[in-house]
């Protein structure tokens, strides 16, 4: 019978701006939460993993705005053209 043997990847990233690096994390995170249900056991590791993986689930106020500006649309409304 064959043991489980730990597997590393180390993830050295560079000219990235702080926008892209949560997204980053976050990305990998939720391939993470998608991979738990196979069997996997992936451990993240990173400053500040926890704040950005918060971040990155909270809802703020702009979610359901357009890009122009214009008026909150409810989920079920459609915006007229």
């Amino acid at each position: 019978m064959q043991k489980n043997k730990d597997r590393t990847i180390t993830l050295k990233v560079n000219n990235i701006t702080s926008k892209q690096w949560t997204n980053l994390v976050i990305e990998l995170n939720l391939m993470v939460e998608a991979w738990k249900p196979y069997g996997p056991n992936i451990k993240l590791k990173t400053y500040n993993l926890d704040r950005i993986i918060k971040w990155g689930r909270s809802k703020n106020e702009n979610t359901g705005r357009n890009r122009r500006g214009g008026p909150k649309l409810e989920s079920h409304e459609e915006l007229e053209i």
